[in-house]
């Protein structure tokens, strides 16, 4: 007696949902497309928003920027919730047991007090650009259109509030837990002239309405100006001072600063493509942006660094401008 076993391949009825099939055709979807693209809502909106009656609830027009398909903007990394939250864990695990070394060796001893003294002065108080950073984000998801865009500003809101966050244990892991070096750098934030022109630039940019203005604001500039002047030169400056341990507590800022930097090039270079308008419009904000950034800039850059470091700042923000299409208008 035999047994005989048959197979048969069973084709499924459909490959996707209709809303993944309309726009990328009858095949599995990844989880990332299923998530991400055309679930925002467009009509049958209940009511408008008490803040903004002359808009909808979700609408195109909160910036002066046009897209064709607002879906376009998609994020190369692929993030949704369950991806970025894995490799953001990954990122933390390792910078906890960074200053988990730090604290059992006990190396803020080693560092001289003139360091201890210029850290808390220069670095410290960039918690509040970055808290400032987050704000930013936070509107380019309140106000964005598409979920592509906006699930990636708030997952950008929650890595500059986890820098800020990491920033201030930086101050906590040089003062004992005291918490006296956030004391002083508030102070440093409220009143040194270094900072007034930074503390100055974040409260106007809260202002401002148009939310992809801000995201080229913070991206572009203001993030490339901190990664060449923090995690550059500063960093070079404790290098040279014999306090090459801080650079293992600020590790977790140049990781998430380069990884948000894949997302948003790409995001820009996009809207720089998609038409004249748009390139035009965004050359004006960036010029905009890179005198006021560099006015709020130079002072700490002086006053921390060098007079010259601000002009090498400025210069590699251009050239990575230029790689996205666009560049300083000359009579901004």
């Amino acid at each position: 007696m035999t047994l005989e076993i048959k197979t048969s391949n069973v084709e499924p009825i459909r490959q996707n949902y209709a809303y993944i099939e309309r726009r990328f055709g009858s095949k599995p979807a990844t989880r990332y497309q299923e998530v991400s693209f055309d679930v925002q809502a467009e009509t049958n909106f209940h009511y408008r928003p008490l803040w903004k009656p002359e808009k909808t609830l979700n609408d195109k027009t909160h910036t002066a920027l046009q897209m064709q398909d607002w879906y376009a903007f998609k994020d190369p990394r692929q993030f949704y919730y369950g991806t970025y939250v894995q490799h953001r864990a990954r990122l933390q695990d390792t910078v906890e047991s960074n200053f988990a070394f730090f604290e059992k060796r006990q190396l803020a001893e080693h560092l001289s007090d003139e360091v201890k003294a210029k850290v808390i002065e220069y670095l410290l108080p960039f918690r509040h650009v970055e808290q400032t950073a987050n704000l930013h984000m936070m509107s380019g998801s309140a106000y964005g259109y598409g979920t592509v865009l906006t699930q990636a500003c708030i997952y950008a809101a929650m890595d500059h509030l986890g820098i800020a966050q990491y920033i201030s244990r930086i101050g906590l892991a040089l003062d004992g837990n005291s918490g006296d070096s956030l004391q002083q750098a508030k102070q440093a934030w409220m009143q040194h002239p270094a900072w007034q022109g930074l503390r100055r630039l974040c409260e106007e940019s809260l202002t401002e309405q148009d939310y992809f203005k801000l995201f080229l604001l913070q991206n572009l500039v203001m993030d490339g100006f901190v990664t060449e002047l923090v995690y550059q030169q500063f960093d070079q400056w404790l290098v040279t001072q014999n306090a090459r341990d801080l650079a293992m507590l600020t590790e977790f800022m140049k990781d998430t600063l380069g990884d948000l930097r894949k997302w948003s090039d790409t995001v820009i270079k996009t809207a720089a493509a998609e038409s004249d308008h748009n390139k035009q419009l965004l050359n004006e904000w960036f010029s905009q942006s890179l005198t006021q950034v560099k006015a709020a800039f130079t002072p700490w850059a002086t006053a921390a660094l060098t007079v010259e470091a601000v002009d090498q700042a400025e210069q590699a923000v251009i050239e990575r401008a230029k790689k996205l299409g666009l560049q300083p208008l000359t009579n901004a």
